[in-house]
């Protein structure tokens, strides 16, 4: 089993499974993948998710490069159902590197090891990241005369300082975990023995939260990023409208004045 997919109340736990191939993609494991955000982004009963690695080097060395590349770039003809699928249908490779997915509930990312050229990259569709202190991130494919083409010419300077999101696209050498948290890349780093655990503490505390009110959060940011403040307030307002006027909405308040927990039904 490429990817173990484990669903606990709210929470979605994905785990990479190819520590021989350093956690990185290959056909098989992008057609989970793929199938695992859908089954996410469909499932009303899921409110966050949690993606992580298995093994202790590696969280994910991105593309496959003797099965996955020379089957996108054409060197290779399909050879099993998963090369067939992917050939027919390139864009599950985008989404399941969280490009183009418009996945508007929380992903949260515990980076169990290096996060090397895609096993970096698909971070930038993540919201929360937690690494354990041996991780270590960075784009070499420069050093190798490659295009880092997914989405870190875009992405990585919106989501650190521009003068060192250069230095890592344009020299290839390795950030560590200490740096990545200076430069706000990551948001924390935790012992490898407690990452999990942190990342479903953190989980089970925004699936408390109202899902409606969580999701259009998340789709406000990702949508008004770059947009002028007043295009991006109209937005706001068009997104919040709803959740306003729903049923959680009306529950929030009750429950803060009953002094309970509050039961959000996502409605």
């Amino acid at each position: 089993m490429v990817l173990v997919y484990e669903k606990k109340n709210h929470v979605a736990v994905m785990r990479l499974n190819r520590p021989e191939a350093r956690n990185a993609f290959d056909p098989e494991l992008v057609c989970a993948m793929f199938d695992a955000w859908e089954d996410y982004k469909n499932d009303k009963d899921l409110r966050c998710a949690i993606l992580t690695g298995t093994g202790e080097n590696s969280f994910c060395a991105g593309a496959d490069l003797a099965k996955l590349i020379p089957l996108i770039t054409g060197a290779r003809k399909p050879g099993n159902n998963f090369d067939e699928t992917l050939t027919k249908d390139p864009t599950k490779v985008e989404k399941a590197f969280l490009k183009g997915n418009d996945i508007y509930k929380p992903i949260i990312a515990a980076i169990n090891g290096h996060a090397i050229a895609g096993g970096m990259e698909i971070l930038y569709g993540t919201d929360i990241r937690l690494a354990c202190p041996e991780a270590k991130f960075g784009l070499q494919e420069v050093k190798w005369a490659i295009f880092p083409a997914g989405g870190s010419t875009v992405f990585l300077p919106r989501q650190m300082p521009y003068a060192r999101a250069m230095e890592i696209l344009l020299t290839g050498e390795l950030m560590d975990a200490e740096e990545a948290l200076k430069y706000g890349f990551i948001n924390r780093i935790v012992p490898r023995e407690n990452l999990l655990e942190e990342a479903e503490r953190i989980a089970d505390t925004i699936s408390k939260n109202g899902p409606l009110a969580v999701a259009a959060v998340k789709q406000s940011v990702l949508e008004n990023i770059g947009v002028p403040p007043k295009d991006g307030l109209a937005r706001e307002l068009e997104l919040a409208m709803p959740v306003f006027l729903s049923r959680d909405a009306q529950e929030g308040p009750k429950a803060f004045k009953e002094k309970r927990e509050p039961v959000f039904k996502g409605s």
